[in-house]
């Protein structure tokens, strides 16, 4: 019985990839690579489209939907089309000695029907990058998009129905309700990017039919500037990371945790950096809005606690409810008891604290949550080991913020609260791949004689002699 794509619940959808997965268990490379091919055709064909969808959603700058969307999930369909041939090929295992006569390779297949949950502060490449990783590895997949920016759900819907047959990838949108009606079925993973919170259910929903899962969860991402740090080239780096997407990235700078002998200049060259390149003054087109009034009441609220607990307004302040845009802020003297220092900000507020050495740095990110990134300035080589070594984090960078995102080689991802699981590149594709032993006898099974019963002295004494070559 033949249905119709606009009328399929997500029982069916599931039910119509679970029979497809079953026959056809491991898409060849020729079949995956055609796909993604096709992907990346599509998503170069609807740029324009991708433009005036974020635009509508969050007036997203158009350079800005350039890097941080485009260019990004294109460095992801790029390196997923160029290694794919090398990741899916069998991976051959030393042998020890008692094993003499075999050969073992591991071999990675797809884990099966997945689902995607995707985010709305990047709902392009953080929907899209995940389903590039589920086509790598062969899974089919069902999407879910952020109801948060709803031009872009459309355009993903599209792109993704222009690509995909449903039986390979299929698109629900909705609220929360949604989610949980599609959580309800047994995938074998799940990939989710959000709160920890979200978190917290995604876990216990996939503990029900035991699924895998990705979870990329965020957190209080700190930032240290050292006494050696060169200023200027701190500030730009800081302000790219914290104001674009108007501060709305899981791996922005949260906080800064500045020494106190290049606090002053930090705080000069950042006040310069914003004049230059993040205020409505120069246009409405270079700065994001928040994405909902709940969201940019939050703002409001996180703002007016560290205000009424003593923090100062140093830079920027201002905000406009009418298109929900904020000023880029930055906020001193501001309470580790604040909210803006207890909760992921998520927004265009920096708290900047001043401190005497980077021991009361760490002491002040180790009485929180892992980060899901750690951003240290220095010129000193041992400052960031000892950053790297202390810190529970999903990535050290030195002397730059967010670049480790779009790195291809390296995985992606939190630890604790800030996150489950790796993606990007070959981490994504294992993510969504089951690995399975493959051990072959060819010859020598006269070895393992020795070894079972009936059981004398003699096979005591074998056992202990093949412990040497363990």
């Amino acid at each position: 019985m033949l249905l119709s794509l606009g009328t399929l619940t997500p029982s069916e959808a599931h039910s119509l990839q679970k029979a497809h997965f079953r026959a056809n268990p491991n898409p060849s490379l020729k079949h995956r690579l055609t796909r993604l091919r096709s992907l990346r055709a599509e998503l170069l064909r609807r740029e324009d489209d991708i433009h005036a969808a974020l635009w509508a959603d969050f007036k997203k700058p158009s350079p800005e939907v350039e890097l941080t969307e485009m260019l990004a999930t294109l460095i992801e369909l790029h390196h997923a089309i160029r290694h794919l041939a090398s990741w899916i090929k069998p991976l051959r295992a030393s042998n020890p000695v008692f094993l003499v006569g075999t050969s073992t390779n591991t071999v990675r297949f797809p884990k099966g029907p997945s689902l995607i949950i995707a985010p709305w502060n990047y709902p392009i490449l953080l929907t899209l990058g995940p389903l590039v990783h589920a086509t790598a590895a062969g899974c089919p997949v069902i999407i879910k998009p952020s109801e948060h920016t709803p031009n872009a759900a459309d355009l993903v819907d599209e792109i993704i129905s222009a690509v995909y047959p449903p039986e390979e990838a299929f698109v629900f949108k909705g609220g929360p309700e949604r989610a949980q009606e599609l959580l309800a079925m047994d995938v074998q993973h799940i990939h989710f990017t959000g709160s920890a919170r979200v978190g917290r259910i995604i876990m216990e929903s996939a503990a029900k039919c035991l699924a895998s899962v990705t979870l990329e969860l965020g957190g209080k991402s700190p930032t240290y500037v050292h006494s050696d740090a060169d200023p200027l080239k701190a500030a730009r780096s800081i302000c790219f990371g914290k104001f674009s997407n108007a501060g709305q990235t899981c791996i922005a700078p949260d906080y800064l945790l500045v020494h106190q002998d290049v606090a002053a200049r930090l705080l000069d060259a950042l006040r310069d950096e914003i004049l230059a390149g993040y205020t409505s003054g120069k246009g409405d087109a270079d700065l994001a809005c928040i994405v909902t009034p709940v969201h940019f009441e939050r703002q409001l609220s996180l703002l007016d606690d560290a205000r009424t607990m003593g923090a100062k307004v140093a830079i920027g302040g201002g905000s406009n409810i009418s298109d929900r845009r904020l000023e880029a802020t930055v906020l001193t003297d501001v309470p580790l008891a604040s909210r803006l220092m207890q909760e992921e900000i998520f927004g265009p507020i920096l708290p900047f604290i001043t401190v005497a050495s980077q021991e009361e740095a760490l002491d002040i990110i180790l009485d929180r949550p892992p980060p899901l990134s750690t951003y240290v300035f220095t010129s000193d080589e041992s400052v960031l080991e000892r950053f790297s070594s202390s810190v529970r984090t999903g990535a050290v960078c030195r002397n730059t913020t967010l670049l480790h995102f779009v790195q291809p080689f390296g995985p992606f991802g939190g630890e604790g609260t800030s996150g489950i699981g790796r993606s990007h590149g070959e981490a994504g594709y294992r993510a969504f791949s089951n690995e399975q032993v493959v051990l072959r006898r060819r010859w020598g099974s006269w070895i393992l004689r020795l070894l079972l019963p009936p059981y004398t002295k003699r096979t005591s004494q074998w056992s202990r002699l093949f412990r040497h070559f363990t």
